[in-house]
């Protein structure tokens, strides 16, 4: 390899500052005393010592700066054990050695970096989205009282209308408080799974039964696919799973098309594993959008609109509640031709 300003190593430094004082010294002997022996004695001395000096100087030199970057870069106060590989394994680092592991380093911070902005910009988000979703109740509950208090409440064709309006707004605050609740549960590991086998088709004939009143307001139609129609057994916490169907079909039924089919369809994908989607033909989400809807209070625009009662947080539970049984749950939408939204389920 050729000698360049990036690869030059200490001894080679040592090596040619020696012989560039060395050499001086033995020319001019030989000059001032024409004798050869005494020039290359001189040389050799000089250059061995100077070399030893230099070389042992530089090295002691950069490897305590080096020990200076590994402890800046583990950012914490070395152990006896730490302080045994500072002094015993740390010399035997070459620069590029050191170059490497600080251009790691500094990938690493950078990446963690990025993942704390990334954080700090859903922080942003979720406060603001927060806000939202309680102003908008609170408000609503806020005119309601003032218009009565401020006379309405003698006026019995106004006074029961706005009590129930009042109410209901209430409820959308408890609906919300209670599944802040859960969903902080769900996110410290809380949540205790009571696991038991069950047919998992039996279950979505139950929750479409449940929501029979609902689908048929818009017109809608349940259906179980044709192919997944035989029995198949699941191992998992039965209430939980009711609770991921009833907030999927309930969504299937509010962003579904009028008169059209909200579609459950179970397959068995290996020896272990069932997979069970639910399908509507509704307005579809955006691909820009598709991997933020698992995200709390998140919704479009246009989901925002139709769902005005909601917490905005159920597909955020859904997602907590598959991940605690071990499993996966994924999206697939196309704008204007319909959502599936599908989870695993284990058969052990």
């Amino acid at each position: 390899m050729p000698l360049t300003k990036a690869n030059i190593t200490p001894r080679q430094i040592a090596l040619i500052t020696a012989l560039l004082l060395a050499l001086p010294e033995a020319i001019f002997l030989l000059w001032l005393q024409q004798s050869w022996q005494w020039a290359l004695l001189t040389l050799l001395v000089v250059f061995g010592a100077s070399y030893w000096i230099i070389a042992t100087l530089l090295e002691e030199f950069i490897n305590r700066k080096i020990k200076l970057i590994y402890k800046f870069i583990h950012k914490t106060k070395a152990t006896k054990k730490e302080e045994t590989y500072y002094k015993y394994v740390l010399p035997a680092k070459t620069l590029e050695d050191v170059s490497q592991d600080v251009e790691e380093w500094a990938n690493e911070n950078e990446k963690e970096m990025q993942l704390l902005r990334q954080n700090e910009q859903f922080r942003r988000e979720f406060l603001q989205n927060l806000s939202h979703e309680f102003r908008t109740p609170i408000f609503a509950i806020q005119g309601y009282v003032e218009t009565l208090l401020d006379g309405a409440i003698t006026d019995p064709q106004v006074n029961r209308r706005y009590l129930e309006n009042a109410s209901r707004n209430i409820d959308r605050l408890t609906t919300l408080l209670t599944d802040l609740d859960q969903i902080s549960k769900l996110e410290r590991g809380e949540l205790v799974l009571v696991r038991q086998p069950f047919v998992i088709q039996e279950l979505v004939k139950e929750v479409f039964e449940s929501l029979a009143g609902k689908a048929e307001k818009q017109q809608m139609h349940f259906v179980i696919k044709k192919d997944s129609e035989s029995p198949l057994t699941v191992n998992a916490d039965k209430e939980k799973i009711r609770q991921v169907l009833l907030n999927l079909v309930e969504n299937a039924i509010k962003y579904g098309k009028t008169n059209g089919n909200v579609t459950a369809s179970m397959y068995r994908t290996d020896g272990q594993h069932v997979l069970v989607e639910v399908t509507d033909d509704g307005m579809g989400i955006p691909e820009k959008e598709l991997t933020r809807i698992f995200e709390r209070f998140y919704r479009t625009e246009e989901g925002r609109t139709r769902d005005s009662k909601g917490s905005g947080l159920g597909l955020a539970i859904c997602k907590h509640i598959i991940e605690a049984h071990g499993e996966t749950i994924h999206v697939r939408s196309t704008e204007q031709v319909g959502t599936t939204i599908g989870f695993t389920l284990s058969t052990r």
